[in-house]
């Protein structure tokens, strides 16, 4: 069980690096070129959409073949997309490289859902202490791993150039998908009874309520963190690309490492010192309401604070720095809830539905981010954010809870 466990998050972790790093070297690459955030921003509208597809008819592919099959195509298909911008310079236009995402969009959602939905069936079902602390362990690293992507990223395009950063990431990915297909166990989560494609969507009120507040959730950062926070820290800070870079390649990896410590936190916001997160402190629908509650107040406050005389940027960092560790917080609830709630015959239909609706939630925040933000600046796009996450709020509070002892 725990080699498994470790060459899934060994696959995970390397696609990750990767997946920063391409999209660090996109955002550099053509910020020289001269594209502005707003243009640069919309060359991952695919990569967004795309997620979206994928997750929804992931899960049933990878309840019909195995989740094995699924994890080693999405490490093929990074491959293929970072091998498309190996072409000579004149050839790589806009439109290849949203083709370059898009496929490198399919095969993120191809390699999380299955890294996910595996972890549900190599953890005992009565024990969900495990289960927090393995999902939040896998969903943490890859994150900070994510922000240490970025720097990757930047790196290797200021040593080996866009294409020779590009060539070194598909070669070190193929020799991970080599040993992957030696390695990882076959037929993992493979269905006992086919699913039909009419089952891709969730029969189960508790996914669907969850996976309506995870889109609620996702929208409402990327509102303001994917196109209005970077353009505000370059057009009204005055930061450079890099310092804007590296700010957020490191608020993802404080962000990644506040996931991977949730089930500690959560033991402690919930009163039991010794930090152990199995029992009673085994987080449910009353602690993913509370703790979207306590985020609510976070972008409101900033919005508020933003049209005061204070300076905007002790402002905005401070702000940033509390809503990264609550949402942290909220996230990793989330994917521990949704694995927990998933049936275990087919697992990667609900897992998949449910990243369906992440994929979906940040596709609204990223297309909002930019219209809002160049219509009515940086504070609407918060006050956005802040009635999502109200909303979500109101969704989890319909989630299951524990059983209270009679």
């Amino acid at each position: 069980m725990n080699q498994q466990y470790a060459i899934i998050t060994g696959n995970y972790w390397a696609f990750t690096l990767t997946d920063g790093a391409l999209r660090m070297m996109v955002v550099l690459h053509f910020n020289q070129l001269g594209y502005s955030p707003l243009q640069i921003a919309l060359l991952f509208v695919f990569y967004e959409l795309f997620g979206v597809i994928t997750n929804l008819t992931g899960g049933w592919l990878g309840a019909r073949i195995g989740l094995n099959r699924t994890m080693n195509a999405g490490l093929i298909l990074q491959v293929i997309a970072l091998s498309m911008l190996l072409v000579p310079a004149t050839m790589l236009s806009v439109g290849w490289v949203m083709a370059a995402q898009a496929l490198s969009g399919i095969a993120k959602d191809l390699n999380k859902m299955s890294a996910k939905s595996a972890i549900k069936l190599l953890v005992p079902p009565n024990a969900q202490g495990m289960l927090y602390r393995w999902v939040a362990l896998l969903t943490g690293s890859k994150n900070a791993l994510k922000g240490a992507g970025f720097f990757l990223g930047g790196a290797l395009l200021t040593v080996l150039g866009f294409q020779g950063a590009a060539a070194s990431m598909a070669i070190s990915l193929l020799l991970v998908w080599l040993l992957s297909l030696m390695l990882l166990k076959t037929d993992l989560g493979k269905s006992k009874n086919k699913p039909r494609f009419s089952e891709l969507f969730s029969k189960s009120a508790a996914i669907n309520r969850l996976s309506l507040a995870r889109m609620l959730l996702f929208g409402a950062r990327d509102v303001w963190f994917v196109v209005a926070l970077p353009v505000f820290l370059s057009q009204t800070l005055g930061w450079d690309s890099w310092q804007t870079g590296g700010f957020l390649a490191g608020w993802i990896m404080a962000y990644g490492a506040v996931q991977a410590m949730a089930p500690r936190l959560q033991s402690f916001a919930s009163g039991n010192g010794s930090g152990s997160s199995s029992g009673q402190h085994t987080p449910d629908g009353r602690s993913a309401m509370r703790w979207a509650v306590l985020l609510t107040l976070i972008p409101a406050t900033i919005a508020v604070l933003l049209g005061t005389t204070l300076p905007a940027g002790p402002v905005l960092i401070g702000g940033l720095m509390i809503f990264g560790v609550v949402f942290a917080m909220n996230s990793a609830l989330h994917s521990f809830l949704i694995v927990s709630y998933a049936r275990d015959d087919g697992v990667s239909l609900d897992v998949g539905f449910y990243y369906m609706a992440n994929a979906m939630g940040r596709l609204i925040g990223t297309l909002l981010s930019g219209w809002l933000f160049q219509s009515a600046g940086l504070a609407a796009c918060l006050w956005v954010s802040a009635l999502f996450l109200l909303l979500t709020s109101v969704v989890s509070i319909g989630l299951p809870r524990h059983q209270q002892p009679g």
